[in-house]
């Protein structure tokens, strides 16, 4: 198989599925991340499962800064490359790596240094959990370069039509993950038990290797890496672009977040064991969402391409081709969560008493799997053409709605419920609407170009 695939060229089914499969791989494995350590820390119990549940949203948090460079980059770097400019590519991706390395440093100090009010922020009730909460923000989110690094060179990579490279370098950290995770958890070997601890750094250390894999595969490139040279006071105009196109990204990304950690401040008030179930409830659904969001990559990816070589009728076939998939996806979690809820959940957490909640959750989250994968992937669309305000404006809105439905909902008989179907019904409506949005974007980009 190439390496590189050629995304202006040939049949569209298939450049796309060859580019997304090795995407979607990757953004299963790094879901597989936190699930892995789920699975582990789920066997010290609910509070340590707690305390990484409030910690990894901060990490989240840093998910939505890097998509400032890795957003801009992929983009500007994946139509450059379609328009035939290698050296305006070269300088993209300068940038994108530099910006990433700017808020990777400022974020992980930030964190390192502030741990204890960022965690008092969620109200934690027992001082076990809120220590194991500021250990793991500190050793997970003080080293964030090597995370910044690995999603920055992942949309690098997928902008050149090279997925493979994302996916041994991060297939290989699971891996790593995998093996250090009930080492340093529980303690084997020469090793003490760390708990909560052993979990974040093991993390961190197969986060680095991926760092380094990613760092050979950049220097064995031919087609973009050749042309980026490092300079510690970089070109403003590559770095204007970048910004440009990724800020509404970044902005909607850390937006969401921010919401969600609120919506995670009402769910502590439930108590710790609430604030669990919605951490696992999460990253299983994000298996769903994950998948989804990779296959959004490669549709930008070969949008912006594509765009940048002028072809529209490929586009709209590509378009369409992806979305077929994703329907079939989304059909296919929203059935798997609604009807098989208890034996996932039980894989997590044992506690039979937290079942009962788990089990509300997938079933209520269910119902917005098919919605949640057009959302992203038509988003990811909409990014190819540089257009990365509609989604952003889109998800903002009503994701915001989520806060002002939950304390409606959480008065009435549904409770704690009333915040999962507050993201289920917002979801819903996001899909809908940008999916609407999109087509009629396309339409109208149609009759512009004949008019021309």
């Amino acid at each position: 198989m190439r390496k590189t695939i050629d995304l202006l060229h040939g049949p569209v089914l298939s450049s796309l599925t060859r580019l997304a499969i090795p995407i979607m791989a990757t953004s299963l494995i790094q879901m597989a991340y936190n699930l892995t350590d789920m699975i582990w820390i789920g066997r010290v119990g609910s509070n340590a499962v707690a305390a990484v549940g409030a910690a990894g949203m901060y990490m989240w948090l840093s998910n939505g800064l890097v998509a400032l460079a890795r957003m801009g980059g992929q983009v500007n770097v994946g139509y450059a490359l379609g328009a035939g400019q290698k050296e305006t590519a070269g300088e993209s991706a300068s940038g994108a790596l530099w910006l990433c390395i700017l808020m990777g440093v400022i974020y992980g100090l930030g964190c390192a240094l502030f741990a204890s009010p960022l965690i008092g922020f969620f109200h934690l009730n027992s001082p076990v959990v809120i220590a194991d909460a500021r250990i793991y923000l500190q050793i997970t989110c003080g080293l964030v370069l090597f995370s910044f690094l690995n999603q920055t060179f992942t949309g690098l990579f997928t902008a050149i039509g090279n997925s493979r490279a994302a996916f041994l370098s991060t297939a290989s950290g699971l891996l790593i993950n995998f093996v250090l995770d009930p080492v340093l958890i529980f303690g084997l070997g020469p090793f003490p038990r760390m708990g909560v601890m052993g979990a974040a750094v093991a993390t961190v250390f197969a986060q680095s290797i991926v760092t380094l894999m990613f760092l050979v595969f950049a220097l064995r490139d031919s087609v973009l890496f050749p042309y980026v040279h490092w300079k510690w006071i970089p070109r403003l105009e590559p770095i204007r672009s970048i910004v440009r196109i990724g800020l509404p990204t970044c902005l909607q990304n850390m937006l969401f977040t921010g919401i969600s950690m609120i919506i995670a401040r009402l769910v502590a008030g439930y108590g710790d064991g609430a604030v669990a179930i919605q951490k696992v409830g999460s990253q299983i659904e994000s298996i769903s969402w994950m998948t989804a969001d990779g296959f959004s990559a490669a549709v930008n990816s070969f949008i912006a391409q594509n765009h940048g070589a002028g072809n529209r009728q490929r586009i709209r076939k590509g378009y369409q081709s992806a979305m077929g998939i994703v329907l079939v996806w989304g059909v296919f979690c929203t059935l798997l969560l609604i009807f098989c809820p208890a034996p996932i959940f039980r894989i997590f957490i044992t506690e039979p008493e937290l079942l009962p909640m788990g089990v509300d959750y997938l079933v209520i989250l269910g119902f917005s799997q098919l919605f949640m994968s057009v959302e992203l992937t038509t988003a990811g669309a909409f990014s190819g053409f540089g257009r990365t305000l509609p989604p952003s404006i889109t998800s903002i809105v009503f994701t915001a709605l989520r806060i002002p439905m939950a304390l409606v909902l959480t008065k009435t008989a549904l409770g704690l419920n009333g915040i999962w179907w507050s993201i289920t019904i917002s979801s819903i409506f996001k899909g809908v609407l940008l999916f609407t949005w999109f087509l009629f974007f396309l339409r109208r980009a149609t009759r512009t170009e004949q008019a021309e």
